[in-house]
C-alpha cells in the first residue's frame, strides 16, 4: 500500500478578525500597533505585517474567544504594553494577552524571544532591527534551522 502526497504546511498567510466595524477597529488597533494599511473594501480592512497581513472583516456575531487566540509578533512588547494600559484594556493571565472590542483574543509575543523568523530582507523591508535570543536560536537550532 502507498502512502498518497501530502501539500506540506510551511507557514500562515494571514488571519481574519471579526468586529463589529472596521473603521473603530483600525482605530483601536492603530492606537496599540504602528501598521500600513493594505488596503480596504466594503466591510473589510487589510493590514500588512510584511510578506502576510491580518484582515478585519465587519459582523462579528459570536461570544468572546476564551482560549482560541491568534500571537501577533512584535518587535518591542512594552509599548503594547503601555498602549493597552493607556485604552483601560486589562491583560488576560501572566502574558501579554487582551480582548478586543469585539471579544477578539491576541497573544502578543516579541520576535527576539520565539522561533518564527523572517528572511532578511523581509526584516530589512519592514525595517526591523532586533536580534534574537540564544534560547530562541537554541530552539532554531534543534530544528536545523538557525540563522
Amino acid at each position: 500500500m502507498t502512502e498518497k502526497a501530502k501539500a506540506r504546511a510551511v507557514g500562515i498567510n494571514h488571519v481574519v478578525l471579526e468586529v463589529g466595524n472596521v473603521e473603530e477597529a483600525l482605530e483601536f488597533y492603530g492606537a496599540i500597533f504602528d501598521f500600513t494599511l493594505r488596503g480596504k473594501r466594503e466591510g473589510r480592512a487589510f493590514i500588512d505585517l510584511g510578506d502576510q497581513f491580518l484582515q478585519l472583516s465587519e459582523n462579528r456575531t459570536q461570544e468572546p474567544d476564551a482560549q482560541r487566540h491568534f500571537g501577533l509578533v512584535v518587535d518591542d512588547r512594552e509599548p503594547v504594553r503601555q498602549a493597552l494600559a493607556d485604552l483601560g484594556v486589562e491583560l488576560i493571565g501572566k502574558r501579554l494577552n487582551f480582548r478586543d472590542p469585539w471579544g477578539n483574543r491576541v497573544e502578543v509575543v516579541a520576535y527576539n524571544d520565539i522561533q518564527f523568523t523572517k528572511a532578511p530582507h523581509i526584516l530589512r523591508g519592514m525595517d526591523v532591527k532586533v536580534e534574537k535570543t540564544p534560547e530562541a536560536i537554541e530552539e532554531l537550532a534543534k530544528k536545523g534551522m538557525a540563522p
